[in-house]
């Protein structure tokens, strides 16, 4: 039987493996190529759109699950106050903007925080896992209660804060389970996909989402902006100053098994933007690829560098899920570093955060151990050398 700490730390590797009215919303549309302009504004996401309509701004989650297929969630929000248009699904009715919000990842707190609306916060599943040090502090003054997990949701406590939202992701199917439960409560459940996005940009977009749920879309359009300049200026110098492009490996084996994220995956298209050649680059998938230990570790004897080794904080930790990793030449040269420098007392990493928001950070970083002539001045923010 699991604990409700084992289930926690189940969930956290399953996302770790993988890894959005009147006077509120704009109209974004995608072009064939998801490269377009609008209103000046560039479309990116592929895992959602927003539609401004007369009354109402229209959101559409697609596929907001691994695997999932022809899958449109499609929510309503309409500004507080007003009446409800007729003809409009009531149970798809998001009243904006947002005053309560319970978050069941952690990942959306650096969102909300950024548009000034981190008092909304009233509930997030595994508190523990919270970064933010003013959230936590909010935990303390009980103001952001642990609301439960999954299986295991404190629906009483979900009763009692009655919050105008739910925010919760999905990694299967069975998700459309786990909402039916939220809905039962009275709850307006909406599914925030952004951790599918293949492309570090189209994950910052989703802020866009929260924009049109506090009705601050300028003020998001602002951030992302300034994120698409400041990541495309990086990814521009380091092409222009770079020839060699070092071989990455990534992770640790779990249970004899090594998730290997695809070539078409958000980390490595952050290690191709950082001047990096990751070792599965010529692999497509829609979810992380299983690998015994062994194929991995033929593949691995090519590296140059190792990084976001799971959970680890020394060599030796390494050396203990499998001696023969000390092998690899990463780890006889000393190229080891992983993205939890970051992190709380209790486990909450900044990486899975505020990174999200602003990948630029995570491109200088990688950019930086890769090439390190580049940027000698620069002190990683999100990754740490692994001695």
């Amino acid at each position: 039987m699991r604990t409700g700490k084992s289930i926690y730390a189940l969930r956290s590797i399953l996302i770790i493996a993988l890894f959005t009215i009147s006077g509120c919303g704009k109209s974004y549309k995608k072009g064939a190529d998801n490269l377009r302009n609008s209103e000046d504004k560039i479309i990116r996401a592929e895992r959602f759109t927003l539609e401004k309509k007369k009354e109402w701004t229209e959101v559409k989650i697609i596929n907001p699950w691994q695997g999932a297929t022809n899958v449109n969630q499609i929510y309503y929000l309409i500004k507080r106050g007003s009446e409800l248009p007729e003809g409009l699904d009531s149970e798809a009715v998001i009243f904006v903007p947002l005053r309560k919000i319970i978050c069941m990842s952690t990942t959306h707190i650096a969102m909300i925080s950024a548009l000034g609306e981190e008092k909304s916060i009233v509930g997030v599943s595994g508190t523990n896992f919270i970064y933010s040090p003013a959230l936590k502090e909010n935990v303390d003054k009980k103001l952001v209660v642990d609301v439960g997990y999954e299986a295991n949701l404190n629906k009483e406590l979900i009763l009692k804060i009655s919050p105008d939202l739910i925010m919760i992701y999905g990694i299967g199917s069975e998700s459309a389970g786990y909402v039916g439960k939220l809905k039962e409560l009275g709850s307006k459940v909406i599914i925030n996909a952004d951790y599918l996005e293949t492309d570090p940009l189209s994950r910052a977009e989703w802020i866009k989402l929260f924009g049109a749920l506090y009705c601050k879309e300028n003020l998001a359009d602002s951030i992302f902006k300034s994120e698409v300049y400041e990541y495309t200026k990086l990814k521009s110098f380091v092409d222009q100053s770079t020839r060699n492009k070092p071989k990455v490996l990534l992770g640790l084996p779990f249970k004899d098994t090594w998730y290997i994220s695809p070539g078409n995956s958000f980390i490595s298209k952050l290690i191709s933007d950082a001047g990096g050649d990751y070792l599965w680059t010529d692999t497509e998938s829609s979810v992380s690829m299983p690998y015994g230990i062994e194929n991995v570790y033929l593949r691995g004897m090519k590296a140059d560098f190792w990084l976001n080794i799971g959970s680890v904080s020394s060599r030796n930790e390494i050396s203990n899920v499998d001696q023969r990793l000390d092998d690899l030449p990463s780890f006889k040269n000393d190229n080891l570093y992983n993205n939890n420098k970051r992190i709380s007392a209790k486990g909450g990493n900044d990486y899975w955060e505020s990174g999200s928001l602003y990948p630029h950070l995570i491109l200088k970083d990688i950019a930086t151990i890769l090439h390190p002539e580049l940027f000698r001045d620069h002190e990683l923010t999100f990754y740490r050398k692994i001695y």
